[in-house]
């Protein structure tokens, strides 16, 4: 269940009184060695000069070495017995099912590379992805990063504008779609809607479809099916040569102003860090079939689903559709009829499936999983239990992993291949080795054990964005210049008296809905731009389900006057705007919104109003009134509610 055994990595010294692993030590000692044996599990064309060029806060890691994502992905297991192994298993929310081996894949992602290729796609042009749960996804991804092309993938359940504002800031070339895709039975639309988003962009020349659903679309000029874009190409296109540092994708996530940063990954470091992270977390084994719950719009997809899996030869699950449908069991069919040995999912979906009860994962036979594991917030400790106890039958370790869309792999977690510890639940246990992790007060001084702080990384790290889409002072200001001389996560944290960290939550304005990273100020913009609105404050409550649900103050322009229909208008031009996860649990529509004298809402007291929760310190308020307005009129249209 757990590697114990006595290998070199396993072995524990004595540092300053302290047991340590070996492995964490070498890399503790001399980082920039440690790094580089990682680095040689991957295959490179030419190795790396120079392991780290540091010019704070920007990093280039193995410089000069020539690398290829999906010759590592695929290409290197064509001459072992991985060849015709299943790569991965994918199963549609109405049952049907497609296996495909190592072999298969490299054939669709040669075709679609050589397709792109023939229309001028080169190294550094960038293509959007906006594609459901299916495997032409992960194959898209791949044929981009076989010809050195910066893939840009776009969450589905994202709105027309989302597309078009992502595209336009990337300025893509193509757009990978299809015609639809299938979401608790119903057909989400997405050539619709990427339909819509092309009239907004410019640099848009082709549109490939892929056909998952058989419904009726309008095919323009731009617009070519996928199956026949790639029908007559090779099956063999040369892998191009990428720098180390060259760019692999962007993944745009929400900040704390309006525009979504484009985060930026390179190659040979990104590649390294999730190589070297799944091998020490999940310590794949040839016999694994990992199950991924993620969609591969987030992070969490490109990292745990796309690249770290594919790059150890494993077999993985993919699904295309909700966790609850047709039925409440989905999840635990899925792994009793694959057998499958790793679950990695949300403290979201956990939290849906306790409320149903225990019946229905005690109905399914799990007996195959080793390896329960978390991603994308903190999990309670009674969900952790649950998980525990009823899901794993209490002999599957539990690793509850940290890490963010900058980091780009796994930062804090219980690595099963190295190290056998007491787990903690709700508590992220250990930084990987490699990973300095320090809890910082606001000036940066270092915080003793016990004590809340800002979580913050001391050293950089291979699998660090490289820097965001056209925007290095960004890059530097948000992630950099908030603590000195560190990565400045914008989570709060401890370390308990055994050095255990707890990760406690978002120190900015970032909401985390059902693991969906979104950003109050994207959400208020898209508010203001209703006619209606004057004003829009965002926060969120507590919420069992989805960890937090966001709420929304609204301050109507003069003459508007509040309506059911006005609150149905709002939720709507949301879903439009921005899409279906940012819509509001609950609008309020207030007189005034509270602010400092500087005119900053102060979110804060909202949040602690619709939590109910201690309000605190007022002193900067510039009207102390406007908080028993809210309140009153907040009471008022409850009675309603």
């Amino acid at each position: 269940m757990i590697n114990d055994s006595p290998s070199p990595e396993n072995k524990v010294i004595s540092l300053e009184g302290k047991k340590i692993k070996k492995i964490k030590y070498d890399a503790l000692n001399n980082p920039e060695q440690f790094w580089s044996e990682c680095a040689k599990n991957l295959v490179w064309f030419k190795q790396w000069d120079k392991v780290l060029e540091w010019n704070p806060p920007f990093a280039k890691w193995f410089q000069d070495g020539k690398i290829n994502a999906a010759y590592n992905c695929i290409d290197k297991h064509l001459k072992t017995e991985l060849k015709n192994k299943a790569a991965i298993i994918w199963e549609g929310e109405n049952g049907e099912s497609i296996t495909l081996t190592y072999n298969q894949i490299f054939y669709k992602v040669n075709q679609l590379a050589n397709a792109l290729k023939k229309i001028g796609i080169k190294k550094g042009d960038r293509v959007t992805i906006y594609l459901p749960m299916i495997p032409e996804l992960p194959i898209s991804m791949l044929a981009c990063a076989r010809i050195g092309a910066i893939h840009s993938v776009v969450f589905s359940g994202f709105s027309s504008q989302s597309i078009a504002d992502r595209a336009n800031d990337s300025k893509s070339r193509i757009i990978i779609t299809a015609d639809g895709g299938f979401r608790r039975g119903k057909v989400i639309p997405l050539k619709n809607i990427v339909d819509e988003a092309i009239e907004k962009i410019p640099s848009i020349e082709k549109v490939i479809v892929v056909k998952r659903t058989n419904r009726e679309i309008t095919m323009g000029e731009k617009d070519l099916w996928f199956d026949d874009f790639i029908e007559k190409e090779s099956i063999y296109c040369e892998s191009e040569w990428m720098e180390s540092s060259d760019p692999l994708y962007i993944l745009y996530t929400s900040g704390t102003t309006g525009k979504p940063k484009g985060v930026i990954h390179g190659t040979g470091g990104y590649l390294t860090h999730l190589y070297s992270s799944a091998k020490w977390v999940f310590n794949f084994t040839p016999t694994d079939i990992f199950f991924c719950t993620a969609d591969i719009g987030w992070v969490t997809g490109h990292s745990y689903i796309v690249y770290a899996p594919l790059m150890h030869g494993v077999t993985e699950i993919m699904y295309e559709g909700a966790p609850d449908f047709p039925d409440q069991g989905r999840y635990w069919k899925i792994i009793e009829k694959y057998g499958a040995t790793i679950l990695y999912t949300t403290p979201t979906a956990l939290r849906a499936y306790m409320r149903y009860g225990d019946n229905i994962p005690n109905s399914y036979n799990l007996s195959s999983l080793r390896l329960l594991g978390t991603v994308g917030e903190p999990i309670n400790p009674e969900v952790w239990l649950w998980y525990f106890n009823i899901i794993g039958k209490q002999n599957c370790p539990i690793i509850d992993t940290w890490w963010q869309t900058e980091t780009g792999g796994i930062m804090i977690s219980m690595c099963s291949g190295i190290e056998n510890i007491k787990m903690k639940p709700g508590s992220g246990t250990f930084s990987l080795p490699g990973i300095e992790v320090e809890i910082v007060d606001q000036n940066g001084e270092k915080l003793e054990n016990g004590k809340k702080g800002y979580l913050t990384i001391k050293k950089p790290w291979p699998g660090m964005l490289i820097s965001l889409w056209n925007d290095d002072d960004r890059y530097k200001k948000t992630y950099w210049e908030k603590i000195p001389n560190s990565y400045s996560a914008g989570d709060f944290a401890f370390i308990d008296k055994d050095n255990y960290i707890w990760i406690l939550g978002r120190s900015d304005d970032i909401l985390k809905v059902a693991g969906h990273r979104l950003g109050t100020i994207e959400i208020e913009s898209a508010y203001i731009s209703h006619k209606a609105v004057g004003e829009a404050a965002v926060t969120s409550k507590h919420d069992e389900i989805k960890g937090e649900s966001i709420i929304a103050f609204l301050v109507l322009k003069s003459g508007i006057v509040s309506s059911e229909q006005l609150n149905k208008e709002m939720k709507e031009h949301i879903r439009n705007t921005i899409g279906p996860i940012a819509i509001a649990e609950k609008i309020y529509f207030v007189n005034k919104l509270p602010k400092t004298r500087s005119g900053k809402i102060m979110r804060r007291l909202l949040r602690s109003i619709v939590n109910k929760e201690t309000i605190g310190d007022i002193t900067t308020l510039e009207d102390e009134a406007s908080i028993e307005e809210i309140i009153y009129e907040m009471n008022e249209l409850n009675k309603y509610l």
